[in-house]
């Protein structure tokens, strides 16, 4: 596939998750929230995690922003269900560093369709609208790991 085919197929896919986002949504039973803020665009995200046995029950998020957070933040939901808080943590790790520009093995199968921001590695200013959702979810794990 041509470079330019797939770049259009990547901006397929954040716009798709931009104009169709995946659990966009008030949690009612969420076990931990949390809100943050990417002064520099204007992003604002609170993800709500629902946590029982270690795993991630389920996750929503609310909040508005560009295109690349609100998509970023739809990836992040949908991958992470399910998941153990360790593996959450270490999707996160790996996200960061994604699109700091740095090579994560198997980075498809960890991410999902959030590897295909890999991308915003090229746009230093974007990477903080990436990471909000990923930035909350961690932080949002450690206080529940802190009020156990």
């Amino acid at each position: 596939m041509a470079l330019s085919s797939l770049n259009n197929l990547y901006r397929q896919v954040i716009m798709d998750h931009a104009k169709h986002p995946h659990n966009n949504r008030q949690l009612a039973d969420a076990d931990e929230e949390l809100e943050l803020r990417n002064p520099t665009c204007g992003d604002v995200l609170t993800i709500q995690l629902k946590i029982a046995g270690g795993k991630i029950q389920d996750a929503a998020y609310t909040g508005s922003g560009c295109t690349i957070s609100q998509s970023s933040a739809s990836m992040m939901t949908d991958q992470i269900k399910g998941k153990t808080t360790a593996e959450v943590e270490k999707m996160v790790l790996a996200f960061s560093d994604m699109v700091t520009g740095k090579d994560v093995p198997d980075r498809a199968q960890l991410l999902g369709d959030a590897s295909i921001l890999q991308s915003v590695s090229q746009f230093p200013a974007r990477i903080k609208c990436a990471t909000l959702a990923w930035k909350a979810a961690y932080q949002a794990i450690e206080e529940s790991e802190k009020n156990e």
